[in-house]
């Protein structure tokens, strides 16, 4: 069971939720780190005795995200949005720390070299997403092989919306999730479906599949959180209410389960689950995420940069909704690809994605 952690992105959604979770279970705070909410920080800081030289704000100080990260003999949860927490991932497990992981972009964009270099150090690599957190609950139920992975979905906010009705849609809207509190990136990102396709780039790299052994499908009620099917036939799921302490809590004190303070499932009170596949002619991201996977190399670090931007410019009022899909692919089509990969390959793509979206307003 985890004894002490480090804690990356402290004020976000799942930052606060791991605080509750560790204080929970007296689970010691060596360090934190927030984007720019000092007030909240120091606050944080102050509550769970976290020295001041073990905290910092990234928006000032993007290096000492690493310094933290290094710290030894500890779990870092890496709870960053977007491919900033790719670095501290990286500077976590060179240093020999088990990483807790909530930032899937750090995989999307530079899975090969996260995977390789924590076999390298014996490093283990603990999902938080509530999605890959349940394959890996499935997995430890059976030593079958893996035939597929079931990878669920909401739907976002715009499930059963046409492509013509996406186009007047607001970002009111787009920020309501109809089952899940999260960050703006994130909401957006389920909203579009992008977010699924990182997941799926994501459990590729954290169960060693193809994206060919990744089925998604869209459930609504959000109580299957992932599912995975065995050469025999068999197929096992992990289910519980949405709420995000849960995977949390499993990634921090995993092998050992301990009670979490969540609203217990009664199957009869749902009543019914139901399950459909994703309109990939209004969602189309998906498809572009299954043709970066394939390329492999630094495609889904393209297709992760431009959509970082693009979610910023709708975020900021620049483009439409329905527009954030259009600039990925037209980005991602642009930009120069290539089978190899290194943080400095990474470092010149997303310099390149940049380029490519610099006649946007």
């Amino acid at each position: 069971m985890t004894k002490q952690i480090i804690l990356l992105g402290s004020t976000g959604s799942i930052g606060i939720q791991t605080l509750q979770v560790a204080k929970a279970h007296n689970i010691k705070v060596v360090a934190l780190s927030a984007h720019s909410n000092e007030q909240l920080l120091n606050s944080q800081a102050h509550e769970f005795g976290v020295k001041p030289e073990h905290t910092c704000l990234s928006s000032e100080n993007p290096d000492k995200l690493c310094t933290l990260a290094a710290i030894k003999n500890c779990t870092v949860v890496n709870a960053i949005v977007g491919s900033a927490g790719l670095k501290p991932t990286l500077s976590a497990i060179n240093a020999g720390n088990t990483v807790a992981l909530a930032n899937k972009e750090t995989l999307v964009a530079g899975g090969e070299i996260v995977i390789k270099a924590a076999k390298d150090n014996n490093v283990s690599i603990i999902p938080i997403d509530s999605e890959h957190s349940a394959i890996m609950q499935c997995l430890a139920a059976s030593n079958n092989e893996i035939h597929k992975i079931i990878l669920t979905a909401s739907g976002g906010a715009f499930l059963g919306y046409t492509k013509e009705q996406l186009k007047s849609v607001t970002k009111e809207q787009a920020l309501h999730h109809p089952n899940w509190s999260m960050g703006a990136k994130i909401t957006v990102d389920s909203a579009t479906m992008m977010n699924k396709g990182l997941e799926l780039i994501e459990a590729m790299h954290l169960f060693n599949v193809s994206h060919e052994q990744i089925e998604i499908v869209i459930h609504p009620q959000s109580i299957i959180h992932s599912a995975v099917e065995f050469t025999d036939g068999s197929i096992i799921a992990q289910m519980s209410n949405p709420d995000m302490r849960l995977p949390i809590q499993y990634a921090l004190t995993y092998p050992k389960r301990l009670p979490c303070p969540i609203k217990r499932l009664s199957l009869t009170e749902i009543g019914q689950l139901t399950f459909m596949k994703p309109d990939d002619e209004v969602f189309p991201l998906l498809n572009l995420t299954r043709e970066a996977a394939q390329f492999g190399g630094n495609a889904p670090c393209i297709l992760n940069a431009a959509n970082e931007a693009a979610v910023a410019l709708f975020l900021n009022g620049k483009i439409a909704f329905h527009e954030i899909s259009e600039i990925i692919e037209k980005t991602y089509n642009k930009t120069n690809k290539t089978k190899e990969i290194s943080l400095e390959i990474i470092e010149q793509t997303e310099k390149e994605v940049m380029n490519c979206l610099s006649y946007l307003p």
